[in-house]
């Protein structure tokens, strides 16, 4: 016989610990492999832990509404020694949308609680403490979260029930145009707009929008960022596209945008540039392997998230498309995984989309480098020639790169770019598909 433990997963660069919401297995209860073990929740969310063995739980370490670390046992199970584990990667069942990974700022408010406290009102409704949390914040009673369709399993409130009621709830919220007096109470600064003057209007930030200033803010703290530009010529692409785009769909389902286009350049010169795809830890310079892109993407809410493709040099432009737009999709829906926005080496950022001809990117911590597309436009260009130069319309566009100058100098950073911009003008337009 051979004992294993359940340790609790990593779930998410930035989370250290989670509480132990519930067990729905018991001690000496026979256990499959990937089975449920438990439900836990972070400050972010809330998640299963499936087990990573076949055998029977014969001890549990933690108990409910225990706060427990990363990586720390929480049971054992014991298991014929033949079938120890089969499955050590942990696996997660997440009922809500991630985040970008970032320490979320304690939310502050100069209003009196006139909540219940949700840890000892009295309620025959279950709460995790991620729920509990956000009806602190947002300042809602007890009664009013009983009112709350949860969609959880035996209509428990998720994470997402109670921010699409917050979010409805703000739609609906009036817009106020009194100014307060000094002798009367503030007015209540809740998720409501609020307007002090008749000409500006006060918007509290939603959570995800506080997460991203946090990031923002650190990472021009933490890194010096320097930005270099280049314009290309990527009229063979353009047209290559125009004609494969219809092919593409037909065989492989999949509409081709320009973006996994330039995921593939990106993952050829990182090859070729290596240090390019590092972090920094105090005075040392950690190299990454793996060439994990990430792809920056609007949300209809307005706010950004990063979902990352792995390995993208191992992949041909096809799966890099069906990489880019099953990530895309679910990241508009809200049904990304945590470990899908985890361990980029790299980010791209295609600011072009909104008819921008170049930007000047921000780092996404703990990389070193984000590299930004501009709009694709059509420009008189010079044509050089056998006989002599002319003129032409080329369809041209700006890259540029910020990057991190304690470890990316400027000989790196603008070789790494040019090197991205030679294989997009040289994209080979003659490539099966």
């Amino acid at each position: 016989m051979a004992q294993i433990e359940v340790i609790v997963p990593k779930m998410g660069e930035s989370i250290v610990e989670a509480t132990i919401l519930k067990w729905l297995k018991k001690e000496g209860d026979t256990v499959e492999l990937d089975e449920t073990l438990l439900e836990v929740a972070t400050d972010k969310v809330d998640s299963e832990v499936p087990s990573t063995a076949k055998g029977t739980l014969v001890r549990i370490l933690a108990q409910v509404n225990e706060v427990v670390a990363i990586g720390k046992a929480i049971a054992i199970i014991e298991t014929d020694a033949n079938t120890a584990i089969s499955n050590p990667e942990v696996k997660l069942t997440v009922e809500s949308a991630p985040t970008i990974s970032v320490q979320e700022a304690p939310v502050t408010t100069n209003i009196a609680n006139t909540n219940q406290d949700l840890s000892t009102s009295i309620s025959d409704k279950f709460y995790s403490p991620l729920v509990k949390n956000i009806a602190k914040q947002e300042n809602i009673s007890l009664q009013e979260l009983d009112q709350i369709q949860g969609t959880g399993a035996n209509g428990r409130l998720t994470k997402r029930d109670i921010v699409s009621y917050i979010e409805n709830s703000e739609s609906k919220a009036p817009i106020v145009n009194t100014i307060p007096s000094p002798v009367t109470p503030p007015p209540v600064q809740a998720s409501a707009v609020a307007s002090i003057s008749g000409k500006t209007d006060i918007i509290e930030m939603d959570r995800m929008r506080k997460l991203i200033s946090d990031h923002m803010v650190m990472s021009k703290k933490v890194s010096p960022h320097v930005t270099s530009f280049i314009e290309i010529n990527v009229t063979n692409i353009v047209k290559w596209r125009e004609k494969a785009k219809d092919v593409f769909l037909k065989k492989y389902n999949q509409k081709l945008t320009f973006t996994p286009i330039f995921v593939e350049a990106v993952a050829k010169a990182i090859k070729d540039f290596p240090m390019i795809n590092v972090s920094v830890d105090g005075s040392k310079i950690i190299l990454k392997k793996d060439i994990n892109v990430g792809m920056a993407a609007a949300l209809p809410s307005g706010n950004l998230i990063v979902p990352v493709i792995k390995n993208a040099d191992r992949l041909n432009l096809v799966g890099i498309t069906y990489q880019v737009n099953e990530l895309a999709e679910r990241a508009r829906i809200n049904k990304l995984k945590p470990e899908e926005i985890q361990d980029g080496t790299f980010t791209l950022t295609n600011v072009g989309t909104f008819g921008n001809i170049m930007g000047t990117p921000i780092i996404n911590q703990p990389q070193v480098a984000i590299l930004a597309t501009g709009v694709i436009q059509k420009k008189p260009i010079v044509i050089e020639g056998p006989s002599g130069d002319s003129l032409g319309i080329g369809q041209m566009m700006f890259l540029s790169l910020s990057y991190d100058h304690r470890v990316v100098d400027g000989s790196l950073g603008g070789s790494f770019l040019k090197r991205v911009g030679d294989y997009l003008e040289k994209f080979d337009t003659n490539q099966n598909i």
